[in-house]
């Protein structure tokens, strides 16, 4: 059977070939290579079957050239054959048959562990718990697989069930669960609620699937409740149904409002998109989170938002995706992400980064510069640019990350942490009031100091980069004592380091313990509690005068 489709692959190969020499114009260069490369790889792919010395796997070469083609293009234009068919509708749909669960791999155990269950997911309904090692499923072991086979694995059709083995941390049996896959549908909207000063907070995660009802539903809540203002965060959003962050948008804007236009190289593709409804609130001040992993339809939404003057955008500048892509059928059964047009705001502008079609020698391509991009107007009159993102109104940086936590997360101590921690504790204070003491700091020191933790200081690092460079241009003997005393001054001292990053490690470990407890809505409400960007949408919020003018162009002076 395989043989006959390959016969019929390459027979429709030559016929589709020879249609294109014999139909192109005289002239049309274009026609002519597309013609001369099908029947060059087509020839390729023959000769390699017929004389290559081992066995040819024609699915393995074949995908490998459609992968490296499409991928020469942009990085969204992909190729899905019909057993991965599941991948895109998950992608579109936001939605899986599965557990419901976030799974990582244990380099030191060599096995899979439950990192984080889905609030109301088979996973968490059966009492699957963060820190399960995963042993086998129907009896087949998993020792050293890596998470995407086990994902296959625990993936699957809609009412299949299976049995799941896992060992327990405190447990000396292993446990066994009965479980039956279900239609996962990621969380559109993991938390809102009404802050103390009566402003209103939604965090949006993604507008794959239908988050507009869900929102909708968030939004009326939140008035009933009396919020006076909004805060949307769209923050690590990246993006999904361009028909949702319009339908989001229209709940702020009047009706007939143009928000996206796509152009593409056939006109077919190009589209208008208006708001089609009344608005719910067209009064209600916002602001809007953002940062660097806000993407495609986030950036619309936002985009939109500041083009109209609807809302005030704060955090960093966003991803820049302004690339629409579409899905194409393809014989048996295979389907293609194709990047066809690219979409532009209300402004005119469009938000995308980088320029795929002009690569380095080296085939790597950058951001647009700033220098390079243009200049157009919020419907106010306020400057706004293309080519890089939505550039926020109110710039604000996230505290970085100290060096030490980088390891701790990586090596999985703080969440090994959290597991000991959790094993006698049935139930903590609400995410609102719960906080790490300082004595269960030092419980988790103590915990560090006697486990293999190891980490590279950044300062140890340059200073030994440092040292080498003196010695090779000849400055070391000189300046001899000065580097022992700085070694001396910047010795490793993992107490010292532990207690100076001791405010953001702290909250790292509540986070972990209470997505135990309270699942991705505890992590939020934990998050939200010391939030740079929240902090100062609410402040600007909480400022009418300074609200509107922000919304209005700069005075020339």
């Amino acid at each position: 059977m395989k043989k006959t489709r390959y016969t019929w692959f390459f027979a429709a190969f030559s016929v589709v070939s020879s249609c294109f020499f014999l139909g192109f114009k005289a002239g049309d260069e274009h026609a002519f290579q597309i013609a001369k490369n099908l029947d060059v790889f087509s020839a390729i792919v023959k000769e390699l079957d017929m004389l290559y010395v081992d066995s040819l796997d024609a699915d393995k070469t074949i995908r490998t050239g459609i992968d490296a083609m499409l991928y020469s293009l942009d990085p969204y234009t992909a190729y899905y054959p019909e057993e991965d068919s599941s991948e895109l509708e998950q992608m579109l749909k936001n939605s899986y048959g599965g557990i419901g669960s976030i799974i990582t791999y244990d380099s030191k155990r060599k096995r899979t562990v439950i990192s984080e269950p889905y609030e109301g997911m088979p996973a968490a309904q059966v009492g699957l718990r963060p820190g399960d090692f995963l042993l086998d499923i129907d009896g087949k072991d998993l020792y050293e697989m890596n998470t995407k086979k086990v994902s296959e694995m625990l993936r699957g059709e809609v009412g299949t069930k299976f049995r799941l083995r896992v060992e327990r941390p405190g447990v000396k049996k292993p446990l066994s669960f009965d479980i039956v896959r279900r239609s996962i549908q990621l969380p559109f909207i993991p938390y809102y609620g009404k802050l103390d000063d009566g402003v209103g907070y939604i965090k949006l995660s993604t507008f794959s699937g239908n988050p507009s009802k869900e929102f909708k539903r968030a939004f009326l809540d939140l008035k009933q409740q009396g919020i006076r203002a909004l805060v949307i965060d769209l923050r690590d959003n990246g993006g999904g149904l361009l028909d949702e962050s319009v339908e989001i948008a229209n709940f702020f804007l009047p009706r007939g409002k143009t928000l996206v236009t796509t152009k593409g190289k056939l006109s077919q593709v190009g589209q208008t998109y208006k708001t089609l409804r009344e608005p719910i609130d067209q009064q209600i001040p916002l602001a809007v989170l953002v940062n660097n992993s806000t993407a495609s339809s986030s950036e619309i939404l936002a985009g939109s938002l500041q083009d109209l003057d609807r809302a005030v955008i704060v955090g960093t500048r966003t991803y820049g995706k302004g690339l629409v892509q579409t899905t194409r059928a393809l014989p048996y059964g295979a389907n293609m992400k194709i990047t066809t047009s690219k979409y532009y705001i209300p402004s005119g502008r469009c938000v995308q980064a980088i320029d795929y079609t002009h690569r380095n020698e080296d085939g790597s391509v950058g951001r647009i510069p700033d220098s390079l991009t243009t200049v157009f107007h919020t419907a106010a009159g306020r400057e706004v640019r293309d080519g890089g993102g939505i550039t926020p109104d109110v710039q604000v940086e996230p505290d970085k990350l100290p060096n030490i936590l980088y390891y701790l997360v990586a090596g999985n101590y703080i969440f090994d942490y959290a597991t000991q921690y959790c094993l006698n504790r049935s139930s903590i204070a609400p995410a609102e009031q719960f906080s790490i003491s300082d004595s269960e700091y030092d419980d988790f020191k103590k915990y560090i100091a006697e486990s293999d933790f190891k980490y590279n200081q950044q300062t140890e690092k340059m200073l030994k980069n440092l040292k080498e460079i003196a010695e090779f241009e000849g400055y070391l003997k000189d300046a001899d004592s000065e580097f022992a005393a700085l070694e001396s001054k910047l010795k490793h001292n993992l107490d010292y380091d532990l207690d100076f990053s001791k405010k953001m490690i702290k909250e790292y470990l509540a986070e972990e313990i209470l997505k135990r407890y309270y699942f991705q809505k505890g992590v939020i409400i934990q998050q939200l509690k010391d939030d740079k960007e929240l902090k100062e949408a609410v402040k600007i919020l909480s400022d009418e005068e300074k609200y509107n003018s922000m919304l209005r162009p700069k005075a020339v002076e």
